[in-house]
């Protein structure tokens, strides 16, 4: 049976293999390359549209499946990426080599959104692809300390400025030019003024992501960003009560007046996990993402747990997504946070296929 191992035969094959986010077989989309056939074996490699691909194995087996109808005796998948853009034009020139954007939001503060940020930075730059982080929170920076790097200072020439780089991902914050704790005490023109040069003069080179960890509410900052830039979509972060919600309900309908959409809802604090019998503890109420989800016809994006270990990586500089986390990995909230970040990776790739599609044609 071996003998249908011919091109065309496994070609035809694998287009009847889809990318389960964006619903388009393998071949069309021009994600099969190096196909090799050596009598009964078959080796190819899967060129993704994210290294952060949560569906890996799904696409595997159905490949395996596929060959093995056709008399493979073996098959070797191997894994490459290449992120799509999702936008262009000539608002995408301030950011040249960014291939995508994803907006942090939260409607109130203390919901935990820049903890979401920087994990979800972290997480996608450890699955191998290469991120910025944006700390766009100009009056109340937080990213440096949670990201290890308070008391760094940006350096440049010629009026660039070259990016604070930790855990694998370009970093720019107003705190990397500030003495101390000196306060930021501008009005709304001046901080339009510094997210404007933190994207066009400093230099991020070529980018998957650029996550943008917003301040909260609906101000100047957001603003701002939406005015800037093509942003690829925003992730809303809330707490399952309901003054958290009501305001989360606020910053999604920013974010559709000035047309940007929303790849979804985290629901952060979900639940406490107790260190010392591991049951939960629904502190803050539960289900409230799920609520404002179906009322705005939107997706749960994920569910991140109340650890302690959140808190004191945060504290300490370490993520706790970084592999120099001890027990990050095993952690409940440390896996629901890689979720995450390879849920949202597949939302970006979902958003970028019409754009690539409309390019390439």
């Amino acid at each position: 049976m071996a003998d249908q191992l011919t091109n065309e035969n496994i070609m035809v094959a694998l287009g009847r293999v889809k990318d389960p986010e964006i619903g388009r077989d393998l071949v069309s989309l021009g994600m099969i390359k190096n196909l090799e056939i050596t009598g009964p074996h078959v080796a190819l490699t899967v060129e993704l549209t994210t290294p952060a691909c949560p569906l890996k194995a799904k696409i595997e087996d159905e490949i395996v499946t596929e060959m093995e109808g056709l008399g493979a005796e073996t098959v070797k998948v191997d894994w490459a990426s290449n992120v799509k853009r999702s936008f262009g034009g000539p608002a995408a020139d301030l950011i040249p080599g960014v291939r995508n954007t994803i907006a942090v939001a939260s409607g109130k503060g203390g919901v935990g959104k820049t903890t979401i940020a920087v994990n979800l930075a972290v997480s996608l730059a450890r699955d191998g692809a290469r991120v910025g982080l944006l700390d766009a929170d100009i009056t109340g920076p937080n990213v440096p300390l949670m990201m290890g790097t308070m008391g760094a200072h940006v350096t440049g020439a010629s009026g660039r400025v070259n990016p604070v780089v930790s855990h694998g991902v370009k970093m720019m914050s107003i705190q990397y030019f500030l003495t101390g704790n000196a306060p930021v005490i501008w009005r709304g023109p001046l901080i339009h003024s510094a997210i404007q040069q933190f994207l066009r003069d400093v230099e991020w080179g070529e980018l998957d992501y650029l996550v943008i960890d917003l301040p909260p509410g609906t101000g100047d900052a957001a603003l701002s960003i939406s005015q800037l830039i093509p942003l690829t979509g925003a992730v809303i972060v809330t707490t399952p009560q309901e003054v958290a919600l009501t305001d989360a309900r606020k910053a999604i309908a920013m974010f559709t007046k000035v047309n940007v959409r929303t790849l979804g809802v985290v629901e952060n604090m979900s639940a406490f996990i107790c260190p010392d019998c591991g049951h939960e503890h629904d502190i803050f109420g539960s289900g409230g993402g799920a609520k404002i989800a179906r009322e705005l016809e939107l997706d749960v994006l994920g569910l991140i747990p109340l650890e302690p270990g959140v808190r004191t990586g945060g504290d300490a500089g370490v993520p706790i997504t970084s592999p120099q986390y001890p027990g990050g990995d095993t952690s409940r909230a440390g896996q629901a946070m890689r979720e995450l970040a390879r849920t949202v990776a597949g939302r970006v790739s979902l958003v970028a296929a019409p754009y690539e599609m409309a390019t390439a044609s």
